[in-house]
């Protein structure tokens, strides 16, 4: 598993763990089954605390992309592909929600919004 954490963003680095194994999971690269690294192993990889993996796994567990299975390790869950595309296109909905609300706060209106994002659309 390929993971980059950014200690200078501004996302919690827990949240970048999450968001970058679900998209392992939904893109394929993680299959059914597969084991994730152990919770202590991999923040040594990463260099960073064992309570923040576990956070990570923790959070994927409740959302159903990881099971644990205590003594054994944490895996990759059966993913409905219907489940998977539902969890992308809200992941762009919480993004666009967030841009809509920036740009508002700027004062912008819907319609130069709509501009924008036909702009971008077009490139």
């Amino acid at each position: 598993m390929h993971i980059i954490i950014n200690n200078a963003s501004m996302v919690p680095v827990y949240e970048q763990l999450i968001d970058q194994i679900k998209q392992e999971i939904i893109s394929g690269t993680m299959q059914e089954g597969e084991v994730l690294p152990s919770v202590r192993s991999f923040a040594n990889e990463l260099k960073i605390s064992a309570l923040t993996v576990k956070k990570a796994y923790d959070r994927l567990e409740e959302e159903g992309f990881v099971v644990t299975v205590h003594g054994k390790g944490t895996y990759v869950a059966a993913t409905d592909r219907q489940l998977a595309l539902e969890a992308r296109k809200k992941s762009v909905e919480e993004d666009f929600s967030l841009a809509v609300d920036r740009a508002r706060a700027l004062g912008l209106t819907d319609e130069e919004i709509r501009e924008i994002l036909e702009i971008l659309l077009i490139e």
